[in-house]
């Protein structure tokens, strides 16, 4: 087994090591989100943190780590005899992105139950980490149902396995963390919500901190045995505090005055439900354990908050995280005449992490402490993460005093512009870039057909979770088995295979696995019209409105997005696939517009995004969204090369909806004309909203009523 990390060793990343530590003294806290951008050592702290994790007693022979002082009476090893116990380390059990439900939960050996007749039970991962530490990297990665299996077994401290008339039940409390790239797209609020706490890290922008986060991974590289000997007494301090901790735990009071803060605090930044307070609650009960008190002070409150708060005001994918804390100061400073602030420790020994001796430099490791062994994490002075970074102010352009664009032309002008710059040989100035509408319910669309790719919520697919359909042989390994399609497989060959009496003999090549029908996600590429015909403030922002909807809709139903716009003389891709939609909501605010109208460009700059996506996942299925007035003026024969590239991407088979913006009182129908040439509906941007559908359905049905009357 290699050596891993010290915890010990990590530079900075005070907060993280703080929820990190808090969760090992109340494993109640529930848990912790860990969110950041590539490189800043999330996994090799996490994986540092079972190295200064206590012993754990269990019953010796048990598969479910069953405490010897209080085993389960349910356990399926039990009944368990006294004086069978015995110690061994906490495990920290890694669950792969890639890994199948019968491997988290537990499968039935089927092989054994259909040659034997047993009732045989695999334990899973949710068994393995019983009183551990489970490990998710890429946690919003993981699919849907693994995520839902997971944060249930969390929240109840059990895992209910149901497999082919087996039925096991068996404990499984443990310590989940979970580590995520937001780039890669986001988890679903009501998940979020299930992790206890969250951090925000980034890489230090120090240079000694990141001096020392070098120097003490080379020399972690060099020789991980010595370089941990090296930290080894710091490792079994914070194990010994660890310990007290726990043990003072039962005796902190959680007084009226600081749950009147927890609750104004959780009610001022308007989080949903109780789970807030209930967390933070118990959080800041944590931090005094840790820091050696037995009451709750208003800044282990304050704590509690800026890591039990900042992933539940999140309501949608493109709101910002982070709390405000001169906010949180304001509210909690309502309070401050209530009750004497106890004294207790504070800094690396107190609320805020383990010292560090060694550093010279420091408890932090440098002067803001952010540092880590892989990278850093942000100083917890600073409010975790700003949302999407400014632009530079080149890029923005600002209203005039009132209130208006500083270009004045809306639709007819800039159609007007356009033409005269044609015909000086000149491009039209770009217009600003104008805010988007509010966002609404989209209406959904689907690709046509039966699709194979990841599970998701837009087009019908095969897919290992959703209702049967049939049943096949398998492919490779047996998934998961249709009892009645294998047992009608082998019933025609039993007398040859010297069955006369009751039973069935049940060979490899009757096994049938079952065809299941559900949902899949897609990949959702937005071709957008930026050019000068689109650039009036009110329809630009219209459009804006209407694809930043679709884009909620696609987070909401597990999609991939892209970007693609075309304005001037060319298409280029703002947003390559990507699974954050609150990517690809930043480059639409900034979306610049004006120019000529490379329709075509456009068109087949989106095929061969759509080309390269196939050979890096072949089983998802695109789905392409034009937004545009089908105006085509750039470059030669500006009409016949956008009908060319779309007559190309209809050959490839793939499905297009055409978003008809054209709002001009005389119509030339031009998308209506693409949308034929690319096999795909039309609709204008009124019928993007799902409630202006289902007032048109509901209108359509009483006018067939009233007919029939």
């Amino acid at each position: 087994m290699s050596t891993p990390y010290p915890f010990a060793a990590i530079v900075g990343m005070d907060r993280l090591r703080l929820a990190l530590l808090l969760n090992a003294v109340s494993p109640s806290v529930g848990g912790l989100l860990i969110r950041g951008e590539k490189g800043t050592a999330k996994s090799t702290i996490v994986r540092a943190l079972a190295t200064v994790l206590p012993d754990v007693p269990v019953v010796a022979g048990c598969r479910f780590a069953c405490d010897p002082a209080s085993p389960d009476p349910q356990c399926p090893d039990g009944p368990h005899q006294d004086g069978s116990g015995t110690t061994r380390a906490t495990r920290l059990v890694e669950l792969p992105v890639g890994a199948s439900e019968d491997r988290l939960v537990g499968a039935l050996d089927i092989e054994r139950a259909l040659s034997e007749g047993v009732k045989a039970f695999e334990p899973g991962l949710l068994a393995d980490a019983h009183r551990g530490v489970l490990y998710v990297d890429e946690v919003n990665l993981l699919h849907d149902h693994l995520v839902d299996l997971l944060l249930d077994a969390a929240a109840m401290g059990t895992s209910h396995v149901e497999r082919e008339g087996v039925s096991v039940r068996h404990a499984s409390r443990f310590l989940l963390v979970g580590t995520m790239n937001p780039e890669e797209g986001e988890l679903r609020p009501q998940l979020l919500d299930r992790f206890g706490l969250t951090v925000e890290v980034a890489a230090s922008r120090e240079p000694d901190e990141r001096v020392e986060v070098v120097r003490r991974r080379l020399a972690y590289d060099e020789d991980p045995v010595a370089f941990a000997a090296k930290w080894a007494a710091e490792e079994e301090e914070l194990r010994e505090r660890i310990v007290a901790a726990r043990a003072l735990l039962p005796d902190v009071r959680l007084g009226d005055g600081a749950l009147r803060r927890i609750a104004a605090v959780c009610a001022g930044f308007e989080v949903d439900g109780m789970r807030a307070d209930i967390v933070t609650a118990r959080t800041a009960t944590a931090l005094a354990a840790w820091g050696g008190r037995t009451d709750v002070a208003t800044e282990d409150v304050r704590q509690a908050a800026l890591l039990a708060l900042p992933h539940r005001r999140r309501r949608s994918p493109f709101d910002a995280p982070g709390l405000d804390e001169d906010k949180l100061d304001e509210i909690l400073a309502q309070f401050e005449d209530e009750d004497p602030e106890p004294e207790g420790p504070d800094g690396p020994d107190g609320p805020e992490g383990p010292e560090d001796p060694q550093d010279p430099q420091g408890p932090d490791g440098g002067p803001d402490g952010d540092g880590g062994p892989d990278g850093g994490g942000r100083p917890p002075q600073e409010p975790a993460g700003q949302g999407v970074p400014d632009l530079p102010s080149q890029q923005r352009d600002e209203p005039s005093p009132d209130g208006t664009a500083p270009h004045a032309e809306e639709a007819a002008p800039h159609a007007r512009s356009e033409a005269q710059g044609q015909a000086q040989g000149e491009a039209p100035a770009e217009a600003p870039a104008v805010p988007a509408e509010a966002p609404f319910r989209a209406r959904k669309f689907t690709v046509p057909g039966l699709g194979e790719g990841a599970d998701g919520r837009r087009s019908r697919a095969r897919t290992a979770h959703g209702r049967t359909t049939g049943a096949q042989r398998p492919r490779g390994t047996l998934s998961r088995l249709h009892l009645a399609a294998t047992v009608r497989a082998a019933a025609p060959h039993q007398r040859a295979r010297g069955r006369s009496g009751p039973g069935l003999v049940v060979r490899r090549d009757d096994l049938r696995e079952a065809v299941r029908e559900g949902r899949e996600g897609n990949l959702v590429l937005f071709v957008v019209d930026a050019s000068g015909s689109m650039a009036a403030r009110k329809r630009m922002s219209a459009v804006k409105g209407a694809v930043l909807s679709l884009l909620l809709d696609a987070y909401q139903r597990r999609d991939k997005v892209g970007l693609v716009t075309f304005r001037g003389s060319g298409a280029r891709l703002a947003l390559p696939p990507t699974s954050s939609v609150e990517a690809g909501a930043a480059r639409l605010e900034t979306l610049p517009t004006g120019g000529r109208t490379p329709l075509a460009a456009g068109l087949a700059r989106a095929r061969e995004v759509l080309r390269v996506e196939k050979l890096r996942d072949p089983s998802r299925r695109p789905l392409l969204v034009v937004v545009t007035d089908g105006r085509a003026t750039g470059g030669p024969e500006p009409l016949a090369r956008a009908s060319r590239a779309a007559r190309a991407l209809a050959a490839d088979g793939v499905a297009c909806v055409v978003v008809d913006c054209e709002s001009d009182p005389v119509r030339l129908g031009l998308a209506g004309e693409l949308g034929r040439e690319l096999g795909g509906p039309v609709v204008t941007i009124d019928d993007v909203r799902a409630d202006t559908v289902s007032a048109l359905v509901r209108t359509v049905r009483a006018d067939n009523h009233r007919r029939a009357a």
